[in-house]
Formats: C-alpha cells, sequence, structure tokens
C-alpha cells in the first residue's frame, strides 16, 4: 500500500526536492506553500502531488493541510516539518527584528504547532511518523551571522526529542518522531545573504561538504518510506563521510556545476 505523505514547505529547494522522489516512489504527497503561485509552479513539476496554499505558522492552516490530506487519501502516513527559513546573514544586533521574528516564527512556532496537529491526528488514527527537519545549530555548531537561524534548529532538536518521550508516556506505539538531517545542500537557503565576493571565498568548503537537491532528496525519500525506530536520527552528512571528504578534497568537487532544483 503506498504511503500518504504531507511535507510542508514544498515548493523549493529540499521540500520540492522530497515532494517529488516520494511521488517517484508511488508515495501520496500533499504538499504546502505560503503562496498560490509557488504552489501552482510546484504543482506543475510534479503533477501527481496534491498542493495546498497555507501559512504553517496558523494552526487553523495546518488543520487544512491535514484535512485535505484525509479527505484526498484517507490518512496521514508521515508528516515531514520542512518549511523554513534563515534570517539575514549578521550579527544579532544588527538584525531587523521583522526578519528576527518571522525566522522564529516559521522555524520554531510553525515546527510546534504542526507537530501538534500532526500527531494530534496521528494518535487519533493510531498510527504515523513525524519528521522534523534539521539544520546548522541542531548539533551545537556555531557560525558567525547566523546566531538565530542556529538557535531555532538548536530548538528543532530539542523539540524532537521532547515529543519523542512525550509520545513514547502517551502509549502508543504505531505513532514514532523521527530527526531528519540533510546536511549541507545548495539551496537558495545556503548561499542566501552572501555577496558575490563572500561566496566565492566560502565556495571551496561548500564544494567539500555540500551537496545538490537532487543528490539528497532521493536518499531522504527512501529513508523516510522505510521508517526508522521511535526517536532515531536519520542523516546524510555523517561523521565519518566528513571526514572522508576533507581526506579526498584534493579530487574536486563542483556542486555549484548545475543549477539546485
Amino acid at each position: 500500500m503506498s504511503k500518504v505523505v504531507v511535507v510542508t514547505g514544498g515548493t523549493r529547494g529540499i521540500g520540492l526536492g522530497l515532494v517529488r522522489e516520494l511521488t517517484a516512489r508511488q508515495a501520496q504527497v500533499v504538499f504546502c506553500g505560503r503562496s498560490a503561485d509557488g504552489v501552482a509552479r510546484a504543482q506543475d513539476a510534479v503533477p501527481g502531488a496534491v498542493g495546498v496554499v497555507a501559512d504553517v505558522t496558523d494552526r487553523a492552516a495546518l488543520h487544512r493541510l491535514w484535512d485535505t490530506a484525509v479527505e484526498r487519501f484517507g490518512r496521514v502516513d508521515i508528516w515531514i516539518n520542512n518549511a523554513g527559513r534563515t534570517a539575514s546573514r549578521r550579527p544579532l544586533w544588527q538584525l531587523d527584528p521583522a526578519d528576527l521574528k518571522e525566522t522564529v516564527d516559521l522555524n520554531v512556532t510553525a515546527l510546534l504547532n504542526a507537530s501538534a496537529v500532526a500527531l494530534a491526528g496521528m494518535i487519533g488514527q493510531g498510527s504515523g511518523a513525524l519528521w522534523n527537519m534539521e539544520g546548522l545549530g541542531s548539533d551545537g555548531r556555531h557560525q558567525p551571522g547566523l546566531t538565530t537561524y542556529g538557535a531555532t534548529k538548536r530548538a528543532v532538536t530539542y523539540v524532537t526529542d521532547g515529543l519523542a518521550r512525550e509520545i513514547a508516556q502517551a502509549g502508543v506505539p504505531e505513532v514514532t518522531v523521527h530527526h531528519l538531517s540533510p546536511g549541507m545542500v545548495v539551496t537558495d537557503l545556503l548561499i542566501h545573504d552572501y555577496s558575490p565576493q563572500e561566496l566565492a571565498r566560502v565556495k571551496k568548503i561548500f564544494n567539500i561538504l555540500a551537496d545538490r537537491v537532487e543528490t539528497v532528496t532521493p536518499w531522504l525519500a527512501d529513508k523516510v518510506l522505510a521508517g526508522a525506530p521511535h526517536g532515531a536520527r536519520v542523516a546524510w552528512l555523517t561523521r565519518g563521510k566528513v571526514l572522508l571528504r576533507f581526506a579526498t578534497a584534493f579530487r574536486g568537487r563542483d556542486v555549484f556545476g548545475e543549477p539546485a532544483a
């Protein structure tokens, strides 16, 4: 039986890549985006998926997203909280308050609301898997200019661990919670706010550690559909892979050779 999967933030980048790869694997995919134009473009790119215009910071909109999936396909097997953004790359005291608020709202508040909607629905139907997307900062590492973004992704890890414990205590063994870590992926979010000169400097490290959307998302889609133990982290860029890439960096990689999806 094909899995029913909901992907938030599914109109571009990793989200769109997941929608494409999950659909190619015969999953029934429902995704959302904030703009009607973005949703329409994504549906054109992946005709088999169902797009919904939804602001994930609005819990009522998240309920509509869940309801759409259930009305179309009868249930939700997998929910992937992928929607996110990064603030401008600058020190916290120079960051526009509106930029800070939007980043925290989308990366943390929306995640909490979406997780609440998904888990309530999954408990009600007796099964389901929630996957929360990690990022820079989830493991505690810091990078200048990304304090706000890193803090929100650290929060994602804390929330996911906390939800895993709460679900275990709720006694619903067929409902599971997981971390999903895509590593460093070449999207607008990764190269956001770099000047051409700055980007030229950091491309060396990106070409060692980063990957294209079309490289990472097939692997992520396979892992999500296969499932994982409750509370587990599924990570593309492992410590071993990092060490190997630095050891073989002399071979050269060019992840910017083609546009990211």
